[in-house]
């Protein structure tokens, strides 16, 4: 897999996307340790900072260990603040991706998710020439699937018990967005 501008910050009208380094476990370790967030994602809290850093430092690669997926990951700022939350997309040799997000609770249902996810798709697009972008999202979480529709995917299926965490079972929709199919909102972006 050849990464293609892997290091560039990405921005939009409100939002830098900063290419995950190792640092940015530290600023935003606090974030990540609300309960809320976990809600819908079978994952947990980080038990500790140096457990995070050393996520985030394997993650900094941007590759797969068999360097056939490109791991992008980026933490989300206010230009004028602080972070509001992480993206993150697997682009696959056939020119498939995968995406996820996470806002931390204190910017929930401000729009950052919709602004940085219409930046990412761009850049999956554009960049990897991806031409199907998949989204997998419990059936519980209605904001996540509000926002996903919103940007132009369409369910494909739901998987029944897909999971079972927190002390339930978990369903889980699948959504896909392909290239040709309607265009992204329009929010003004470039690189830096």
């Amino acid at each position: 897999m050849r990464l293609i501008a892997a290091d560039t910050t990405l921005e939009t009208p409100r939002l830098l996307l900063e290419p995950l380094v190792v640092s940015h476990a530290a600023a935003i370790y606090e974030q990540l340790l609300d309960q809320r967030v976990y809600q819908f994602i079978p994952t947990d809290p980080p038990t500790s900072l140096q457990v995070l850093e050393t996520r985030y430092r394997a993650l900094s690669s941007r590759l797969s260990p068999d360097k056939q997926e490109a791991w992008l990951n980026w933490v989300v700022r206010l230009r004028d603040g602080g972070y509001v939350g992480t993206l993150e997309a697997t682009v696959y040799p056939n020119h498939s991706a995968a995406i996820a997000y996470l806002i931390f609770p204190p910017f929930w249902r401000q729009g950052y998710a919709k602004e940085g996810c219409v930046r990412l798709l761009a850049h999956l697009l554009q960049a990897y020439e991806v031409n199907i972008v998949v989204a997998e999202i419990d059936t519980r979480n209605v904001a996540s699937i509000g926002l996903i529709e919103t940007l132009g995917f369409e369910r494909i299926s739901t998987k029944m018990n897909a999971d079972f965490f927190k002390g339930a079972v978990s369903h889980e929709h699948r959504y896909e967005r392909v290239s040709s199919s309607t265009s992204l909102p329009n929010i003004p972006f470039t690189s830096i």
